[in-house]
């Protein structure tokens, strides 16, 4: 169990990267901490492996505080973003290399006998005998990964293990690491600012804005039910449609955009609607064709995306995007008619609270 407490960074120049966190991490649970560049995701990961220092605050690993300890007593395992392989040593030696060295160092053949297994489980023990340089970079994360758990660690970081990586072989490689550390049972945190690898890899996430923690939660739960509209707008690809609508006593309108209040879900409704604007979020699955739908729109563009083809238009002077069946004859400049999905809609306040 990993507990993070009121944890606070403030660097020499004054910025604060990190105001107050507090988070708590199950033994054995994988959670990815994401959000954009800047936003203190690293910095934690930082503080959690003794590279930075706490401002103020305390992380506890099964409640024994870490922070004064030195990194090589706090019991991790890390794969950096450029996997910091030797390149002078081969696969073997680099994954065996931890445990020949320091006051607890094993000798060579037992090493190698603990190191077996985790080539074995990350399927590179036909390239032990390479060095770096002569495999792909798949492979090397591979390696770092098996470096990083030979020790057999209670805690697990990596820091964008991915980026460095072409869109396929990351895709393969987020669903080995998932079953990697799964079937090892090590609590992993993992930082990435790609929503995708996080929502496919995580049992939880940590979604992080400008050193503060804007939701934890499962990641099904940060898509359907967002804490607020940063949540909303970060989550979620193509992104969610915001406009800033009308308040009235039986719609919450601007213009041809008309949501009916009496088609809202009480049991959704977080706060009383009685402010004068609010900002009404409507993902791109939730606009429906509907021959009979009250909202006309005229698509400008199309953009296939496999099974799926996101249509683009424009609606109160704002682009917006809708997403149907790709196998749909819909031109560009047709016309067509959409329904909106009252069940699924968000409304926020102008401070980006969520009230629906």
């Amino acid at each position: 169990m990993i507990n993070i407490k009121n944890l606070r960074k403030v660097y020499e120049n004054g910025y604060e990267a990190l105001k107050s966190v507090n988070l708590d991490i199950e033994e054995g649970a994988l959670v990815t901490l994401l959000g954009p560049s800047g936003c203190g995701k690293s910095t934690i990961l930082n503080i959690i492996a003794g590279i930075l220092d706490p401002t103020e605050g305390d992380i506890l690993f099964d409640n024994d505080s870490i922070v004064n300890l030195h990194p090589k007593d706090r019991d991790i395992g890390m794969v950096f973003q450029n996997y910091a392989l030797y390149p002078h040593m081969t696969v073997l030696e680099n994954i065996i290399f931890p445990l020949t060295v320091g006051e607890h160092k094993i000798k060579k053949e037992e090493a190698i006998k603990r190191a077996k297994k985790y080539m074995d489980l990350t399927y590179i023990t036909d390239i032990k005998e390479k060095k770096p340089s002569q495999i792909s970079g798949g492979q090397q994360q591979r390696v770092a990964i098996a470096r990083a758990l030979v020790k057999n660690p209670k805690t697990l970081l990596l820091d964008e293990p991915l980026s460095n990586l072409d869109a396929r072989l990351r895709l393969s490689i987020r669903e080995e690491i998932r079953n990697i550390v799964k079937s090892v049972g090590v609590t992993t945190v993992f930082v990435t600012h790609d929503q995708e690898e996080a929502l496919s890899i995580s049992d939880y996430i940590a979604l992080m804005d400008k050193g503060v923690i804007q939701q934890f939660d499962k990641p099904q739960n940060l898509y359907l039910e967002p804490a607020n509209l940063f949540v909303a707008k970060f989550i979620g690809n193509p992104i969610i449609n915001i406009y800033e609508l009308d308040n009235t006593k039986d719609s919450i309108s601007r213009d041809n955009l008309f949501l009916d209040k009496s088609k809202l879900i009480e049991d959704r409704k977080k706060a009383s609607l009685d402010k004068d604007t609010y900002l009404v979020g409507i993902r791109p699955e939730h606009f429906k064709l509907d021959p009979n739908g009250d909202l006309e729109i005229e698509v400008e563009t199309r953009e296939m995306i496999g099974r799926y083809m996101i249509l683009h238009f424009n609606i109160l002077g704002q682009a917006s995007r809708m997403v149907v069946d790709s196998a749909l004859d819909i031109k560009d400049g047709e016309k067509i008619r959409v329904s909106i999905d009252h069940k699924a809609i968000y409304i926020f306040e102008e401070d980006g609270k969520r009230v629906y």
